[in-house]
């Protein structure tokens, strides 16, 4: 491809909108265009990354044995009635009525659709098992798009949804969906990590998250470093301390702590470390008030908590409540002396001689301990974020946290659409059962942003060599003075492509500077640049897009070195 019949838009500087570094990128290398609030157009540079990034999942796809589909993007209300996600899905699901004033959404998942295919098609276990999937656009309303394509409103996702006559089955294609994850993202040259994840909106039992490791990344993931363990940290779990609670040393004191609310607080002002203090956490829920108990530098996890049967639809309690409660207000609120029901996180069980609210204005309470000031937790939970230094949930080490981008998940659905919808089957024995189902998705636009953000430097983008937008750049120098370079350039222009290799020449009458910072902002792989010197002792400059320094290859091995260097046979 020549630039000259191609389409190239780059800036110098990025939009004062663009936050992340992948978006700041993108827009500065001409890989999108804005069109309103989360909606991007993609350019013909960008493009072809995303249909790079396409193709290699749909051959993984394929090569699993997965069936592909296209299923319409408008969906009609009555089959999310039908599950009851019309009124619960949320704001995100963009809702819109045709000319008869029919109810229809575009769809931001396709679980209703797919379950509607399979209970009218399938009817006999010797249909089964059968996973179909789809690469389409998807539109979810998120109250504030950012992050460029990571969080926009339209985006392009593979979808596969698969149908199964027990759970057996299911865990068998969850297995192999699994792996074939971990190819794609290996074949698309990312760092990444398959953490355990929660179910979410989409329900169902077993989860997957598969998370690009970058500094920018939203999500926390807890790792052992010396075993597989990983897991979104709102999953990870604590485990439970086998320290042993020390003896009272001192009498319990009120101490008064002007104006200090927080743990941080209240530890500088007396000395003690962050980890000998408790925070109490008022919560509400039934129309009633319970006290969470963490130790000072432990962060609460609600996931966790909504876990718990009698706090599943709990909410922070209003500084009304608490100082019901409590006769005080925030920040010096604590379990002494109280009859409200107590939750103790399992770090907290065992500690003595802590401090805490004393449910005072301005003071707290020292050298507090269980069953001598305050009774034994009403419950103990794991209730908290787990932290740098924890032991694993699998005892084989200790626990990091690192951030991730997640780009996909995978779903044991189990029978959660097909029951409700009647999905079901005739077994070997004429019975009819539901269809066990799973679901895996891919955000094949976001992947694009979450590249960039692990693959960049100070000069622009360093896309991994399976998804640039070409394999190689040639710059001329002097291309339209001089016939040397012209016809030099001419003839291993023709050679490259003739070799299958995705060559773009740089044939704008620019300045050299120019030609490198655009093609450096691309974050094309390989570059040749051509000039008379070089010519006049028959070598090319050849500098890969990570090298610091150029090297000189003779023009008639060139076309051999870049082989290699892709890997072409």
């Amino acid at each position: 491809m020549r630039v000259s019949q191609f389409f190239i838009s780059t800036l110098k500087e990025a939009p004062a909108e663009a936050e992340l570094i992948s978006h700041k990128l993108m827009l500065r290398a001409g890989l999108i265009k804005r069109l309103g609030s989360g909606l991007y157009t993609w350019m013909p540079l960008g493009l072809r990354v995303l249909r790079k990034i396409e193709n290699i999942v749909r051959e993984e796809m394929n090569k699993s044995g997965a069936i592909e589909v296209l299923m319409p993007a408008i969906q009609p209300a009555e089959l999310w009635q039908e599950t009851g996600r019309w009124d619960v899905f949320g704001p995100q699901m963009l809702k819109i009525k045709d000319r008869h004033e029919h109810d229809f959404c575009f769809g931001p998942t396709h679980e209703e659709i797919i379950t509607d295919i399979a209970r009218k098609e399938i009817k006999s276990y010797r249909q089964l098992p059968l996973n179909f999937y789809q690469i389409q656009t998807k539109f979810r309303d998120e109250i504030r798009p950012r992050f460029g394509v990571m969080r926009a409103r339209e985006f392009l996702m593979k979808d596969a949804y698969s149908f199964h006559t027990d759970e057996n089955s299911l865990a068998q294609t969850y297995q192999l969906m699994y792996e074939t994850y971990s190819r794609i993202f290996t074949r698309l040259g990312l760092k990444f990590r398959a953490v355990a994840a929660d179910t979410g909106a989409i329900g169902g039992s077993g989860s997957h998250e598969f998370h690009v490791l970058a500094d920018s990344g939203e999500d926390a993931i807890a790792f052992c470093p010396d075993s597989d363990y990983a897991a979104n940290i709102e999953l990870a779990s604590a485990l439970v301390s086998q320290q042993e609670r020390g003896e009272s040393t001192d009498a319990m004191q009120k101490i008064s702590t002007p104006n200090k609310k927080t743990c941080a607080e209240v530890a500088a002002f007396l000395g003690i470390p962050l980890q000998q203090t408790i925070k109490t956490l008022a919560v509400k829920a039934h129309d009633k008030i319970f006290l969470l108990l963490l130790r000072g530098d432990h962060q609460l996890n609600e996931l966790k908590v909504r876990k718990i049967p009698f706090l599943s639809e709990f909410q922070m309690a209003s500084e009304a409540d608490i100082l019901q409660e409590t006769g005080t207000v925030p920040g010096y609120i604590g379990p002494v002396g109280l009859e409200t029901c107590v939750i103790a996180d399992h770090a907290v069980i065992n500690m003595s001689n802590f401090v805490c609210g004393a449910n005072a204005e301005g003071f707290h309470l020292t050298h507090v301990n269980f069953e001598r000031d305050l009774k034994i937790p009403d419950h103990v939970f794991d209730i908290r974020n787990v932290v740098a230094g924890d032991a694993s949930p699998d005892d084989k080490g200790a626990l990091e946290i690192c951030r991730g981008i997640e780009v996909g998940h995978i779903f044991q659905l189990r029978t959660k659409y097909s029951e409700i919808m009647k999905a079901s089957y005739l077994d070997e024995s004429g019975q009819t059962r539901y269809m066990e189902m799973g679901c895996y998705g891919i955000g094949i636009s976001r992947i694009v942003a979450a590249a960039i953000e692990q693959n960049h430097d100070e000069h622009g983008i360093i896309f991994p060599a399976t998804i640039a937008p070409f394999q190689l750049v040639i710059v001329p120098i002097g291309l339209q003075k001089s016939s040397q370079v012209k016809d030099t350039v001419e003839k291993l222009y023709q050679q490259f492509s003739s070799a299958q290799i995705e060559v773009l020449l740089d044939d704008r009458d620019e300045r050299p500077g120019v030609m490198f910072a655009d093609m450096e902002l691309m974050g094309i792989p390989h570059r040749i640049v051509i000039g008379e010197r070089g010519l006049k002792q028959s070598v090319v400059e050849y500098q890969g897009r990570k090298d610091q320094t150029s090297q000189a290859i003779p023009i008639d091995e060139i076309l051999s070195f870049i082989t290699t260097k892709l890997c072409i046979n």
